[in-house]
């Protein structure tokens, strides 16, 4: 078989990128060679979040009004779920103690954040003019303002105006990220499920005309400031907070399992899957134990740092179509995609994959088999059967998934729809 390469000319160079489609890729999939064909020492970028800092195991009332006077405040504009503000005194507790900096509240964030709804509370914001954005939630309403955020910043006024600023993929496969200008204003992030929104500036809009979720970034849209108090995640009913659980399992996964892992990623990542997959299972046998909460929380943080810089795979590439085009929550996605996916690219990346199985301390056993157990001691779904999945979505999730750099990124390549199908029906 003819191995295919990429050549670039370099003035002190050749450099030769070579993957094998049936061996392993090497835990890079790729090989690079100077003109003496000796191998080239690795080469990469990582970037961090334009974060100051991340408060845990502080009363979020008082994290919140501690920030607001660090950064000198005066309007501060709250954005959360409904099921928070309407139905527990999180969200009041806070606009109480905010007094006269309070200026508004958004509780009408809608699940993978179609643009309509990121248009509502652009406007609602626009009216309050505030100078801070405190967002107290799960991934919804943090992605929520991060888009309206871009939209802040290139004065969007309509739905279809997002669309020049969406991650596009080129015909050649590489992707193409729309400059986005920094906003007039930033968000804080007090998170209540484990998905990981509040530690990356990449957002998730679903244009429901093309049945698409697309992906947006810009340097400054995530969170300037992140408070974690497990205290108020008991509020978050325990299927949202396991399954987002499985995101951050995701997160990580993907991120060892990259074709361009990096050892800061690697070291955190792994620790941050053995914290994650012990206090899930300690609050699944008992949702009071806050100490549990918080290490999952902080295993989130560990578990992010490849979200939005390291190249990830098909788990999240598909998963995201799965809620545009079938409604399925974001937790759930990674439930029944991530360990059928890693059983697909075992093939590829079997040594990345035994670096999950030692992190979680069953070293003989497979990475995909392991996670797919993990998923059920949570009692959480593992097919498409049980989150409302039919064949008759196949080809539309499929069609879509093809667009998606995370499938173009995947360790084992996908170049044809029918390689997505195939994954499907494995997780039918």
């Amino acid at each position: 078989m003819e191995i295919p390469t990429h050549v670039v000319q370099k003035p002190s160079s050749f450099v030769v990128d070579v993957w094998h489609p049936e061996q392993p890729c090497f835990n890079s999939a790729l090989l690079r060679f100077n003109r003496k064909g000796k191998p080239m020492i690795p080469s990469g970028r990582y970037d961090f979040l334009a974060q100051e800092s991340i408060l845990f195991g502080m009363p979020c009332v008082q994290a919140v009004m501690q920030t607001v006077g660090e950064m000198g405040a005066k309007r501060v504009y709250l954005v959360s779920s409904q099921s928070l503000s309407r139905k527990t005194d999180v969200v009041s507790s806070i606009t109480t103690a905010l007094g006269d900096c309070f200026c508004g509240l958004f509780d009408e964030c809608v699940a993978h954040v179609p643009r309509d709804s990121v248009i509502r509370a652009l406007a609602a914001v626009r009216s309050a003019r505030p100078d801070l954005i405190v967002t107290v939630g799960g991934g919804t309403p943090i992605d929520t303002v991060k888009m309206l955020l871009i939209g802040l910043a290139e004065d969007l006024e309509s739905p279809e105006q997002f669309d020049a600023f969406a991650i596009r993929l080129l015909e050649d496969g590489s992707k193409h990220v729309p400059p986005i200008k920094n906003p007039p204003i930033r968000q804080i992030a007090v998170p209540t499920t484990l998905s990981g929104a509040e530690f990356s500036n990449l957002a998730g809009c679903t244009d429901t005309n093309r049945q698409t979720k697309d992906l947006f970034t810009a340097r400054e849209i995530g969170a300037q400031r992140v408070i974690l108090d497990p205290a108020i995640t008991v509020h978050t009913p325990d299927w949202l907070w396991l399954s987002t659980g499985m995101r951050a399992i995701d997160h990580a996964a993907e991120t060892i399992c990259s074709r361009n892992p990096q050892p800061f990623t690697d070291s955190t990542c792994l620790h941050g899957l053995s914290m994650l997959a012990d206090s899930l299972r300690q609050t699944k046998s008992d949702p009071s134990q806050i100490e549990a909460r918080l290490n999952s929380q902080l295993a989130v943080w560990l578990c992010c740092t490849g979200l939005n810089r390291i190249e990830w795979g098909a788990s999240h590439g598909i998963g995201h179509q799965l809620g545009a085009v079938a409604g399925v929550p974001h937790g759930h996605t990674s439930c029944v995609m991530l360990h059928n996916v890693l059983r697909y690219n075992q093939m590829a990346n079997e040594e990345r994959q035994a670096l999950i199985s030692q992190a979680l301390r069953r070293p003989d056993s497979s990475a995909c088999d392991l996670i797919e157990e993990l998923a059920k001691d949570l009692g959480m779904p593992t097919q498409l059967r049980d989150v409302g999945v039919s064949r008759e979505h196949f080809a539309t999730i499929a069609t879509a998934a093809m667009q998606s750099m995370m499938v173009k990124t995947n360790p084992r390549p996908i170049f044809h729809r029918n390689q997505i199908l195939q994954i499907l029906e494995q997780a039918w």
